[in-house]
């Protein structure tokens, strides 16, 4: 069966950096598109990056420019590299894949 598998949350302080990665397992990972999103305290789940088989990405406007999303097809994992990160980044990651997601890695940014 299809296995999500995040990891990299933590406990940072507001304009530092993680990388969060999400290794997926019963797919043919290159060819499907891949997604993270995101749930805040309160929230909706709410997507913040997709990376398609051709490595397009997309970004909700409130991570341009601050977070990448990449891909290593012979590592079938997915990463969201999260710069300048803020306190309104504060949620848990999930790693999306059509109707499959991950446990989701939690991410605290303190001010």
């Amino acid at each position: 069966q299809v296995q999500l598998v995040e990891s990299g949350g933590g406990l940072v302080q507001a304009g530092e950096s993680l990388r969060l990665s999400c290794a997926a397992s019963g797919i043919i990972f290159r060819i499907n598109d891949m997604g993270w999103y995101r749930q805040a305290p309160g929230k909706q789940r709410e997507l913040v990056a997709t990376i398609t088989s051709g490595e397009f990405a997309n970004y909700v406007d409130s991570v341009k420019g601050r977070f990448t999303i990449s891909r290593d097809n012979a590592k079938n994992t997915v990463y969201l590299q999260m710069n300048s990160l803020r306190p309104e980044d504060t949620a848990v990651y999930y790693c999306n894949i059509h109707e499959y997601w991950g446990q989701g890695t939690l991410v605290t940014v303190s001010s």
